[in-house]
């Protein structure tokens, strides 16, 4: 079922998606972008994948319900939002944009990102921003209202990680273990605390600079418009910073 509205010079577009499959879901994405569409919602969304993939241009993508895995994929401008959790990969190769979860995310958010901005509201599964990494002057953000499972930051090689801690209970340290394994570039901003048992061997603690704050503050701001959140409330609380200690971690593994 597609009805379509059109207001003033701009098209919005909302398709029930019941019982479509998602090879024709997105057949009918790239049809309704080429034809210059600058909304589409997408309603009754139950486990579709590759939602947006390959997606280019401002258009905004609202989504009601599940999204399947790998949401976003390789997209290159347009902006996500879902009404609703996420499941695993959410923003894999993700070159220009931004997704928006109003809930929870599975895992490998942000899998090999090169550029754009991912927010979930709540908590993310395992491997969340593994392999992120920046290209040319592009630098991928993602920020966690929450926490994050174990291997959070694994071999992350660029971008930006923020782990707010807003789902802990008051002096509760963040779950995950094997923080930052194999890290080689970015930086994570932990709101909260970790032991340093829980730290990759890779990864170093550092008290956070102004040129730190300024990035935090972008970016919590942002969170906060978007799930209706105090920005100075939430950057109120305290920070710590994890960074690479060494560029190439393992290289001495493949070297002879």
């Amino acid at each position: 079922m597609l009805a379509m509205v059109v207001d003033g010079a701009n098209q919005v577009v909302k398709v029930d998606v019941t019982g479509l499959s998602y090879r024709k879901l997105n057949e009918q994405l790239r049809q309704l972008v080429a034809d210059g569409a600058s909304r589409i919602e997408l309603l009754n969304v139950c486990g579709q994948r590759y939602i947006g993939t390959d997606l280019g241009g401002p258009v905004e993508l609202v989504i009601y319900g599940t999204p399947g895995n790998a949401l976003g994929a390789f997209m290159d401008g347009p902006s996500i939002t879902v009404y609703g959790n996420a499941q695993d990969g959410c923003g894999n190769t993700m070159n220009e944009g931004e997704i928006i979860i109003h809930g929870h995310a599975g895992d490998i958010v942000g899998l090999s990102a090169r550029g754009g901005r991912i927010f979930v509201r709540d908590d993310v599964g395992y491997r969340a921003a593994i392999h992120m990494k920046g290209y040319g002057d592009k630098k991928p953000v993602l920020v966690v209202g929450g926490t994050a499972q174990d291997f959070v930051g694994e071999y992350m090689a660029g971008g930006v990680l923020v782990l707010l801690g807003l789902t802990l209970g008051e002096g509760e340290n963040h779950r995950a273990s094997f923080i930052g394994t194999g890290m080689h570039g970015g930086v994570i901003y932990l709101r909260g605390s970790v032991e340093d048992h829980q730290l990759g061997e890779e990864v170093g603690r550092a008290e956070l600079d102004e040129a730190d704050y300024r990035v935090l503050e972008e970016n919590v701001s942002r969170f906060a418009r978007h799930f209706g959140r105090d920005a100075d409330e939430i950057l109120k609380g305290s920070f710590i910073k994890l960074f690479p200690r060494w560029l190439r971690p393992y290289g001495q593994l493949y070297a002879y």
